[in-house]
């Protein structure tokens, strides 16, 4: 470090000893900032590395158990780890790769800027990680997500060229993040950092096939090691004359290789470095909509009329399909392959004998004004408190079936209201304990 920082060494020492940088992103898809400014108890400070990123003080405690936080308005994060999205340059309609997603902090982040168009494609290596990232994608609202369970080569091969960005946020030494886990201390070495890079470089060369002509991929990791960061990029450019190392337009942080970023503890949050590629042969990005299989059987004809009662003029499109007993609506840009996807869209609903019952993910998704009943709380009322807790609670007599209940609205799960009472449906893997 000494020798990458020169004179900024005991700079570098001075942050490095003091508190760790601490964050959250306001998910725009579910809420706005002043919502969520005016129900936190402290003041939101924005940070450089992206313009939904804000700073947390560091007394605060226990946010994760917020109800704006179960409600998928906000996303816990390390303020500088927002930075690679930044640079890929999200735009609307796009097609996106998350290759190495878990626990999908950047993936909600993409999610949030395609705004429910488009395309996002996530993956995860390593199963158990998989099914977190399935959890934060169903909380933070994103219904045009598909979650993959799959190696990088094997995905990347059979979705050769679909993609406008792909981010890969690679595995690494994590020196970056040794104050703040001790693991990752314990388990550096040179030798460690050596295969790092070599499993840095495999990577990135499945990740290019994915991409297509004219492409963006931006490579990102949370370590500070020169053979992972700067070394890792000169080999992939050496190996593949058709990319160049592209100007990403972002003042945080600090220049490397003339247009890559370094963060450092001392530009606001802690160790990261992204650089952001370009594959210069061009191929336009041409894609077609997915249309489910057509079939209107009674089975589908009753999981339409379902649809219809409980969500206002189908928010999620048409592609119904029912696998497994499960009625899932396929995102409209879903790419059909064998590949190991986990949940492509949301779920909408289970049949069950003779009767479907709802499910989480599409209450999560859904705005209020999307649903055909709505209880409302203030994120502060002991109402809501109790909800997240797994109890009944009284709601009007007017309201019948199954019902969306919102924080501050903001849509966290769903009911079953009948006689003044409303039954609860929140998942019991995700209540909070009293």
């Amino acid at each position: 470090m000494q020798a990458l920082l020169g004179e900024e060494f005991a700079d570098f020492l001075h942050y490095y000893n003091s508190a760790n940088f601490r964050g959250l992103r306001v998910n725009t898809l579910k809420c706005t900032v002043d919502k969520l400014n005016a129900a936190l108890p402290f003041e939101l400070k924005p940070t450089p590395f992206c313009p939904d990123g804000y700073y947390i003080p560091d007394d605060v405690t226990s946010l994760g158990n917020h109800p704006l936080h179960h409600a998928g308005a906000f996303y816990m994060q390390e303020p500088s780890a927002t930075s690679a999205v930044e640079m890929l340059g999200v735009q609307r309609g796009d097609y996106v790769l998350d290759l190495c997603a878990a626990p999908g902090g950047k993936s909600t982040q993409i999610g949030a800027k395609l705004g429910g168009t488009g395309l996002l494609w996530s993956n995860e290596i390593v199963k158990s990680r998989a099914n977190i990232l399935l959890s934060n994608i169903e909380r933070m609202g994103i219904a045009n997500a598909v979650v993959s369970n799959c190696h990088p080569e094997q995905l990347c091969s059979q979705l050769a060229g679909q993609f406008d960005r792909v981010l890969v946020d690679a595995p690494c030494s994590g020196e970056g993040m040794f104050r703040k886990n001790a693991e990752a201390q314990t388990e550096w070495s040179v030798e460690h950092v050596k295969s790092c890079a070599e499993r840095q470089l495999h990577i990135l060369n499945s990740a290019k096939q994915a991409l297509r002509g004219g492409g963006v991929m931006v490579y990102s990791t949370c370590t500070f090691s020169q053979e992972e960061n700067e070394g890792v990029i000169t080999e992939f450019l050496a190996e593949n004359p058709d990319f160049v190392l592209e100007d990403a337009q972002v003042s945080f942080g600090r220049p490397a290789m003339e247009y890559a970023r370094r963060i450092f503890p001392m530009d606001g949050g802690e160790g990261h470095f992204a650089a952001r590629l370009k594959k210069l042969s061009e191929s336009p990005s041409v894609h077609s909509p997915y249309i489910a299989a057509p079939s209107m059987d009674k089975q589908l004809a009753a999981a339409f009329d379902f649809y219809d009662s409980l969500f206002i003029n189908r928010p999620f499109g048409g592609n119904l399909t029912i696998k497994n007993n499960k009625i899932i609506i396929l995102t409209q840009n879903y790419i059909s392959t064998r590949l190991n996807v986990l949940r492509a869209g949301i779920v909408l609903g289970e049949v069950v004998k003779n009767r479907i019952e709802p499910h989480h993910s599409a209450f999560a998704a859904a705005k209020p004004k999307q649903c055909r009943r709505v209880v409302d709380f203030p994120s502060d009322s002991e109402q809501i408190k109790a909800y997240l807790h797994g109890e009944e609670i009284a709601v009007p007599n007017d309201i019948k079936g199954y019902t969306a209940v919102c924080a501050d609205g903001v849509t966290v799960g769903f009911g079953k209201a009948s006689n003044g009472r409303l039954k609860n449906k929140y998942p019991k893997g995700l209540r909070t304990l009293k």
